[in-house]
């Protein structure tokens, strides 16, 4: 069993997959992104996490482990979940996160 340690608290709980999910699909809201890809996106992050091989991972572990296959899925649902994640301050914050986006697909088109 994966346990979550959980930021504020540091109480643990079992990892729960359709968490995951839901707390995407909250930044994925009027994006062309349906049920099975979320479904399919939390698989992957709980498979990623426990490939890793521990007991226990940190909840901000796991929004780390969200962000990669969000940014593959959907780059506006990859830019909500991220300011809220990382705590963007401003403007500046989104203009670099969109850099990096432009830079990184940029970087795979060549």
């Amino acid at each position: 069993m994966l346990l979550v340690t959980k930021r504020c608290s540091g109480n643990l709980e079992p990892f729960d997959r359709q968490k995951v999910i839901n707390g995407v699909r909250k930044a994925c809201q009027g994006r062309p992104i349906d049920g099975d890809a979320l479904k399919q996106l939390g698989q992957q992050v709980e498979e990623d996490l426990r490939s890793q091989g521990l007991a226990q991972v940190k909840s901000e572990d796991i929004g780390k482990a969200i962000l990669k296959p969000l940014r593959e899925l959907d780059e506006v649902a990859y830019l909500r979940f991220a300011s809220v994640y990382q705590n963007f301050n401003g403007l500046a914050d989104f203009q670099k996160a969109i850099d990096d986006l432009k830079r990184d697909k940029a970087a795979s088109d060549k």
